[in-house]
């Protein structure tokens, strides 16, 4: 193989890292808002209810708007998309420190760090490997997806010591900075499709870029398109169960379910990061499985273990960290975001180029979801005095979700597969 030809064969990997980078400098934002609230509330006198709409706001535009993000790289490329939202978290998240009044908040956490941040969601993920991956396509979902998931859970303790010692002004900077210093990598090694380099997709053969118009147009036609489809509906609801029992339920409630029991926050705070760390493994192995295994069945087993040990959680809860309780943080951990690889697989598989924006909108039910738990876990705390229903619903609905995944159709090959596998077949 020539210097050259090796240098071409390292486009996709750098392509990659690239998106790895991007999405861990976007990450920072998403463990802030349940570390600065209380710092917030008493600085300004604002009401719980009153950040935590902005909160809210930044979730649903997160998912939301990540069906349009896919369907605007296909329009403007991904390295522009990537870098406007980079750019606009780092605007976001920096603007806070002047803001005086909750409509700013809502501006600056809700709106531009929730388009920002929506822009690089799993969309994203799904975009860049049906672009530049055939072989170890599930492998970099995997890996992608860890970056994202994790990187939020990694900056919590980091954002917590911040704003404790030093305030949450420093915090909100040290989001903006880590977006902003990424910002320039992933300009010079993002690239949107392989023939900008004059090489192919790892493992496939030469394809035109195909370049759209009318991004939202056609975010909302493929919508229109999938609804009618009942493998849509399946994955939208199996993801909206992942959601509500990951960052909606988990995310936001297990630090303040556990100082419930007399755990101190910090220890909390801490376990929950550990999650994130045990998520790398767990996502990694899911996108190896993926590219191997049934994807129906893997989230049929992922969502049926993740509710087992929802439903054992309650009873683990204590001022203390004992070994159950690791037990759980490990097992749970490596099933947090499991789920990824194995559903872009199958977007893709049932909708072929289609597959990314579909894939938007199956993550827009996942941050419904979310939204959903987040605001009915509340509830049930406020009207019981205890979080357990809530993990117990939780684990019900898991059950359900298995259910869904296990009942979607075998997907058929979509056609540019087929010609790849003739291509392969002439060339061998």
């Amino acid at each position: 193989m020539t210097d050259t030809a090796l240098r071409k064969s390292h486009w996709p990997w750098l392509v990659a890292f690239a998106g790895f980078i991007a999405l861990i400098g976007a990450a920072g934002f998403r463990s802030a808002p349940g570390v600065l609230i209380d710092p917030l509330r008493a600085e300004f006198g604002w009401s719980t209810t009153t950040i935590a709409s902005a909160v809210s706001l930044n979730l649903l535009l997160y998912g939301v708007f990540s069906p349009f993000a896919a369907a605007l790289m296909d329009r403007f490329g991904m390295r522009r998309v990537v870098c406007c939202a980079l750019t606009l978290v780092a605007c976001g998240s920096g603007l806070t420190v002047f803001m005086t009044a909750p409509w700013q908040l809502m501006l600056c956490w809700g709106l531009l760090i929730g388009v920002g941040t929506g822009s690089m969601a799993m969309a994203f993920v799904a975009t860049l490997t049906g672009r530049w991956f055939v072989r170890h396509r599930g492998v970099v979902s995997g890996v992608l997806t860890a970056a994202g998931a994790t990187g939020q859970l990694v900056f919590l303790p980091l954002i917590a010591l911040l704003s404790t010692h030093h305030g949450w002004r420093v915090a909100s900077l040290l989001v903006a900075g880590a977006a902003l210093i990424v910002l320039p990598l992933v300009w010079l090694l993002l690239r949107d499709h392989p023939s900008d380099v004059g090489t192919v997709a790892l493992g496939g053969v030469a394809m035109p870029p195909v370049r759209t118009g009318g991004a939202a147009r056609r975010a909302i036609e493929v919508l229109v398109s999938a609804a009618r489809t009942r493998t849509f509906w399946l994955l939208a609801a199996g993801f909206a169960v992942c959601g509500a029992t990951t960052n909606g339920l988990v995310g936001t409630h297990f630090v303040p379910a556990a100082h419930d029991h007399g755990m101190p926050t910090s220890m909390a705070a801490g376990l929950l990061a550990v999650i994130g760390l045990f998520d790398i493994v767990g996502t990694i192995a899911s996108g190896w499985f993926t590219d191997r295994v049934d994807a129906r069945w893997l989230l049929g087993v992922y969502y049926f273990l993740r509710g087992a040990s929802l439903l054992a959680l309650p009873p683990l809860l204590a001022p203390t960290t004992m070994p159950p309780m690791w037990a759980f943080i490990v097992f749970y951990g490596l099933d947090w975001v499991a789920t990824v690889p194995p559903t872009v697989a199958l977007a893709r598989q049932h909708f072929g180029d289609d597959g990314p924006i579909v894939f938007g909108w199956v993550f827009a039910s996942h941050q419904v979801g979310a939204a959903i738990a987040a605001s009915g876990a509340g509830l049930i705390r406020d009207h019981t005095g205890s979080y357990s229903l809530a993990w117990y619903l939780a684990g019900g609905l898991c059950a359900l979700a298995a259910v869904c995944s296990l009942c979607i159709r075998r997907p058929s090959p979509p056609a540019h597969e087929l010609n790849l596998v003739d291509d392969e077949a002439q060339l061998s």
